[in-house]
């Protein structure tokens, strides 16, 4: 078993139980990685993320106890508490979306399980659509090509004749040019809106075929939802 395949298994084991997933891996030249703790270049980086709804028991049962206080990020929080004591077992360097230096998560996250941008702006997955997403990475010394291969998949727009994300956005904020993220929001504040997408769910998004098996619980979507209208 090489040092690649021994991370992700323990990678799995720690984290799997928190529903938090293996996303898929990088391999870098010399010299091009992020930066690791010591300041030298990572070979190798391992993202962590969610498959559908797979985090909300861990992270609801957190978010309710008593002990953690009022968070204006309670998800980061979390996503902190519990990838931090695993990235200090493996010696790794801990990288988050949220968290300065700003590390490029949507282009490794395109490299590494192939995956292409929707007209939402969110990459969408062959097989898990537009419900998942990344709470984190791990970068080490070590160069991990070997441990992990993804092939690559069509990408599910591109043979997606009819298109619903467009027609099911009431604003017209979701569009093959790119998404309006304030129209989305001004929208969000209407009554239309609040009576609309805040409390199913962004239209287009549950409009979208891929995936919908995976489809995040209604108090996941209403999290998430009330986080984009801030």
């Amino acid at each position: 078993m090489n040092g690649g395949t021994a991370i992700f298994e323990q990678l799995r084991a720690t984290l799997g139980v928190h529903g938090v997933f293996v996303r898929g891996s990088l391999s870098f030249n010399e010299g091009e990685g992020p930066l690791l703790t010591d300041g030298t270049p990572a070979r190798g980086v391992v993202l962590l993320g969610n498959i559908g709804g797979s985090i909300w028991p861990a992270f609801s049962a957190w978010r309710d106890m008593p002990d953690n206080g009022i968070s204006m990020n309670p998800l980061d929080d979390w996503s902190k508490a519990i990838i931090r004591p695993v990235a200090a077992m493996l010696e790794a360097t801990v990288y988050f979306p949220s968290d300065p230096p700003w590390q490029p998560f949507q282009r490794w996250a395109m490299q590494a399980e192939r995956l292409q941008a929707s007209p939402l702006g969110i990459l969408i997955h062959p097989e898990y659509g537009l419900w998942h997403g990344y709470r984190g990475a791990l970068g080490f010394a070590e160069d991990l090509r070997e441990a992990q291969t993804i092939a690559s998949s069509p990408h599910p727009c591109a043979s997606c004749v009819e298109k619903p994300c467009l027609a099911a956005c009431p604003v017209g904020a979701v569009t093959t040019a790119g998404f309006d993220v304030q129209g989305c929001r001004s929208h969000l504040r209407t009554q239309k809106g609040q009576a609309g997408c805040m409390t199913g769910g962004c239209l287009s998004r549950n409009a979208c075929p891929v995936g919908a098996g995976y489809r995040y619980p209604s108090e996941q979507l209403a999290f998430h939802m009330a986080a984009l209208q801030l």
